[in-house]
């Protein structure tokens, strides 16, 4: 199992080269950016653990790139390690007043590096701000978020939840069960990316349970949009025979054999208040999606 996804944004290929050789004997998932709008277009698709970013790229600095990624709130919580040859004290400051969690000077002790990789992960997880499997940010940074709404107006929640997934996993298996996961996470960002604004929110909330926060507005197209894609595109998860059948065969916990159809998405709806609090905004959304299931 992987430790975690990097994303390295470094335009040196021998150094990226040998940090993606590096990480990757080390258990990690390592995907590579030469360019600063690589590596924002990639945070969209693939969401990385971590993020070990140069400051001196051929488009836009490191720095840009920092300051972007923290004021999306999709990516706003991915730690943030700067790779550069600058070591002036002020560069240092400014990198940590952006928000990157650590800076380490070219050039570099690789066992410093995984040591310093490895910390910013533990922190980040130890915090419980995102969902281990698809990388969202989940628990705290969700809370966080419906307080947020509070003082806010013209929202709406979108909550979403996997039909006949457990039945999916028990003949496929939790690895082919987690790549579900992640391919609904990528259809929410993608949705987004194309049709919602830059400060809806999506997170995990545990299980197969997803959350989206947008505006009033978009809410509709947004739903739409997932759901199509996603009874569009789930089909690759099955194999020809099942897809031709329009379900699976599966036994169940006393080990009768039984049928259960594909996947498909349940979406619950859950528009603005008034809410007295956050407890309440999570029971009425859980329960907006159970009507949907029906």
């Amino acid at each position: 199992m992987s430790k975690g996804r990097i994303l390295v944004v470094e335009d040196d290929a021998d150094i990226s080269n040998m940090l993606r050789i590096y990480f990757d004997s080390q258990g990690y998932e390592v995907l590579v950016a030469a360019r600063g709008q690589d590596a924002l277009d990639t945070c969209r698709t693939q969401l990385p653990n971590i993020i070990v970013l140069d400051i001196m790229l051929p488009d836009v600095d490191g720095y840009e790139v920092c300051r972007q990624l923290r004021n999306n709130l999709r990516t706003s919580h991915i730690p943030i390690l700067f790779l550069t040859q600058k070591d002036e004290r002020s560069d240092k400051i400014a990198g940590l007043e952006l928000g990157a969690d650590d800076y380490i000077t070219k050039p570099f002790d690789i066992e410093e590096l995984k040591w310093r990789v490895q910390n910013a992960l533990k922190r980040a997880q130890y915090e419980n701000l995102t969902n281990p499997t698809t990388g969202l940010p989940s628990s705290k940074l969700i809370e966080e978020q419906l307080r947020k709404l509070m003082r806010r107006n013209g929202w709406t929640i979108l909550y979403f939840g996997i039909n006949d997934f457990e039945p999916f996993k028990e003949v496929h298996g939790f690895v082919a069960g987690d790549d579900v996961l992640r391919f609904v996470a990528m259809l929410l960002s993608e949705s987004v990316d194309e049709i919602g604004t830059i400060n809806d929110f999506i997170g995990h909330v545990g299980g197969d349970d997803m959350i989206l926060i947008t505006t009033t507005e978009k809410a509709e197209a947004l739903r739409q949009r997932v759901t199509e894609r996603f009874q569009n595109e789930v089909g690759t998860f099955y194999s020809f025979r099942e897809r031709e059948r329009g379900s699976i065969v599966f036994k169940d916990a006393d080990g009768n054999e039984r049928e259960a159809p594909l996947m498909s998405l349940a979406v619950g709806v859950l528009p603005e208040g008034p809410f007295a609090d956050i407890r309440e905004i999570t029971e009425a959304a859980a329960a907006a999606r159970r009507d949907s299931m029906s």
